[in-house]
């Protein structure tokens, strides 16, 4: 199991309604695309950060974990608004306004991310996806979701089963061994795959599968404190935003 998954299904509010924790973690995403990116998107990224370590329990460390890879990206792609490719004097050159756009997607990126993050660590996708159809959504989408989701773990494990058979026997000692370890793994992982697909089509096969997965989904009832809350939330970041753009933007007597 992934470490988000495990923190997922440890969480504090792992059996809280998945809408009450979509309202609150989507609708933080939808104000860190929408409001200003200074002060709002800021404001958004330390409530997201408030609640994460806060009220949903997140270990700060297993946080920083999972944040770390879609923060690189987010930095990867504001750094890119700091240049301009072509014009008159050079073909590469600092862009005009570049650091001032960069900082401000990257705190529209970065906070959005933390929105995300908010659902994924509170939220285990076994109690998401079967719920996915009550909201409208195809039965075999969901069905090849789910699938998809088992069928990941089971070739992580594979992978990492396979990685510590080859350490055992000194496959990564030389640099060539390494890369004959790579080529093995791959293959290796590659008809396992397979060979466990075939597997579990026998097996639905078997036990009269007519097209649909019927899992048992865990009762929960949505919250309209919560949801209340949330909202609260979500004003309140509003108001303090526009509160103090008007402050900062306001001329100095």
């Amino acid at each position: 199991m992934l470490p988000i998954d495990a923190a997922a299904h440890s969480s504090r509010w792992r059996h809280r309604h998945p809408l009450d924790k979509a309202v609150l973690g989507l609708g933080l995403t939808v104000l860190a695309i929408s409001l200003p990116p200074w002060p709002g998107a800021a404001l958004v990224l330390v409530a997201a950060l408030a609640v994460l370590l806060g009220p949903a329990g997140v270990p700060a460390r297993r946080l920083w974990r999972a944040y770390r890879v879609p923060l690189g990206f987010c930095v990867t792609g504001a750094l890119t608004l700091l240049v301009r490719v072509g014009g008159p004097d050079r073909f590469v050159a600092l862009a005009d306004g570049g650091p001032v756009r960069a900082g401000e997607l990257l705190l529209r990126t970065s906070a959005a991310s933390l929105g995300v993050l908010l659902l994924a660590f509170t939220t285990p996708m076994s109690d998401l996806l079967p719920r996915l159809v009550r909201a409208g959504v195809p039965a075999p989408v969901v069905d090849v979701a789910l699938v998809t989701y088992r069928m990941s773990f089971l070739l992580l494990d594979s992978v990492r089963r396979i990685r510590e058979a080859q350490a055992a026997r000194l496959g990564h000692t030389t640099r060539a061994a390494q890369w004959r370890s790579l080529a093995g793994l791959g293959a290796t992982a590659f008809v396992r795959a397979f060979d466990r697909a075939a597997r579990l089509q026998d097996g639905l096969a078997g036990r009269g599968y007519d097209g649909t997965l019927r899992v048992l989904v865990p009762e929960a009832r949505f919250s309209v404190r919560f949801a209340a809350a949330s909202a609260a939330l979500f004003a309140a970041l509003v108001a303090l935003t526009f509160v103090l753009r008007s402050v900062l933007e306001r001329p100095l007597s």
